[in-house]
């Protein structure tokens, strides 16, 4: 949890405006949090997220003072690409990413929430399994909804505070503190789109 608080997400400006750069600097520290729950059931999320972060950089990277902010992204690549503007480019591209910063704030609220298998306390199965149904399952076809499957193979939540010298409540205060900014930052990305 210290790698999530450590590298929080800026608090948002008046105008709503979110700088690019700035944005992916944060999101990457993200899938490194992944490897802290010790379990490869996480991998393909992980690389995914990764993988469009990589593809925004790339596209911001072109010319970062026409595509400061992810708004200036989206706006050049409608009037770019017209009506299919939303299916291409780095407008697709961040429609995904928005898709697993949505996962993570699901899965991570969850456990804020202390919702848990009653027989199973210390697994989070549930909170993995809730925020796959809640956020991606729908975008899936049936192959990769196996990865559903997978996810009652996840970590225990003593993961989240391994290697750290903090109680559970400590632990969950700074996942609470994460999602403040991040959870905000989802909604802009969602209303952008």
């Amino acid at each position: 949890m210290a790698l999530l608080t450590k590298h929080l997400l800026k608090l948002l400006p008046k105008d709503k405006q979110m700088e690019t750069r700035p944005f992916l600097e944060a999101v990457s520290h993200l899938p490194p949090f992944f490897d802290c729950l010790g379990s490869p059931v996480f991998m393909p999320i992980k690389a995914d997220i990764s993988g469009n972060i990589t593809k925004i950089k790339a596209v911001y990277n072109m010319d970062p003072a026409k595509f400061r902010t992810l708004q200036n992204i989206l706006e050049a690549e409608k009037e770019m690409y017209g009506a299919e503007w939303l299916k291409v480019g780095a407008t697709l591209v961040l429609m995904w990413l928005k898709r697993g910063l949505c996962f993570i704030q699901v899965f991570l609220q969850s456990i804020c929430d202390r919702e848990k298998d009653a027989s199973h306390p210390n697994l989070i199965h549930l909170n993995t399994t809730k925020a796959y149904k809640m956020v991606l399952k729908k975008y899936h076809s049936w192959i990769l909804q196996i990865f559903q499957a997978a996810l009652y193979a996840g970590p225990y939540k003593s993961m989240l505070s391994k290697g750290q010298d903090v109680m559970e409540e400590e632990c969950l205060e700074k996942v609470r503190l994460f999602l403040v900014n991040y959870m905000a930052t989802i909604d802009i990305i969602y209303k952008m789109m």
